[in-house]
């Protein structure tokens, strides 16, 4: 349990003599004893931001998991889409569209269309920024 290791983290500071406000903020980080120094609460806020990483809680893996689906779903939903990747941890979607297709004009509607669903459809911290790429090849060949 928790509270079991911040009572141990703080008999161990305790033990190597750490002063009152680092033993303080140990004994409040999960809020165990309210934070009366500035330490205490920088200690708070940082556990909070290293909780919120995805995958830093077993609980948070799958939800993780199946946000990212939901992303590359959503951006599969559209017409003439041939593959995409959510990436950066799910900061950023990257779309590759068919040339034949989608139009270069209609990447960038497409782009607002993708953000606009993603905005309605789903949850998230932050922002999503949503990459259309759309490249055209030609091939010949000398003899």
């Amino acid at each position: 349990m928790e509270g079991s290791h911040v009572t141990i983290g703080a008999e161990i500071a305790r033990r190597y003599k750490e002063s009152n406000d680092v033993v303080h903020a140990i004994e409040a980080h999960h809020n165990d004893v309210e934070p009366h120094t500035i330490i205490a609460c920088i200690v708070q806020a940082a556990d909070a931001i290293s909780a919120s990483r995805p995958g830093a809680r077993r609980e948070n893996i799958e939800n993780y998991v199946k946000r990212l689906e939901k992303l590359e779903e959503i951006a599969k939903s559209f017409n003439g889409i041939d593959e995409c990747y959510a990436i950066q941890a799910g900061r950023e979607i990257r779309v590759m569209v068919s040339p034949d297709k989608v139009t270069e004009d209609e990447t960038v509607l497409l782009a607002r269309d993708i953000a606009k669903k993603i905005e309605s459809e789903l949850t998230y911290p932050g922002q999503i920024k949503v990459h259309i790429i759309r490249e055209t090849k030609a091939v010949d060949f000398a003899k």
